[in-house]
């Protein structure tokens, strides 16, 4: 398991607005990462109904970021390039407000591509086996 203080600096998220608790595991094509982050009343993205399902999107796309990270560091990069997400495609959701939800979320991405110019991931995020949303996020590595 890799705590956030182990990758934190590796993605330009910060403060609450760094989701992810921690990597229970990841390689060259994987990560899984928890988070119990989304029953957090100061979670940043918590609306006044709760924490809509919809921002679990945004949990696959940090994981992205943290895989993009880590996979950068293990090549001897001492910084990940930045990314810019530009595209959700086939998103499910299966439940509308995760916030009362107990215990930690299971947030599971998959590259399925990636070169200089970017990446595609499948995302997925689980509680308790159960899956909540799924779907597809492209990032862009734009030019300094």
């Amino acid at each position: 398991m890799l705590p956030k203080t182990d990758w934190a600096a590796l993605i330009p998220h910060a403060g609450s607005m760094c989701l992810l608790d921690a990597v229970l595991a990841w390689d060259e094509h994987t990560i899984h990462a928890i988070s119990a982050g989304h029953t957090r009343a100061d979670n940043p993205l918590r609306g006044p109904q709760g924490l809509h399902a919809v921002h679990l999107a945004e949990y696959g796309a940090q994981a992205m970021a943290v895989h993009g990270g880590l996979l950068a560091r293990a090549k001897g990069a001492q910084t990940a390039r930045p990314g810019r997400l530009v595209s959700l495609r086939d998103v499910q959701l299966f439940e509308e407000y995760v916030d009362r939800l107990d215990s930690q979320l299971d947030i599971h991405a998959e590259c399925l591509y990636a070169d200089d110019g970017g990446a595609q991931y499948a995302f997925r995020v689980e509680h308790r086996g159960r899956l909540l949303a799924s779907g597809r996020a492209a990032v862009i590595h734009p030019e300094s």
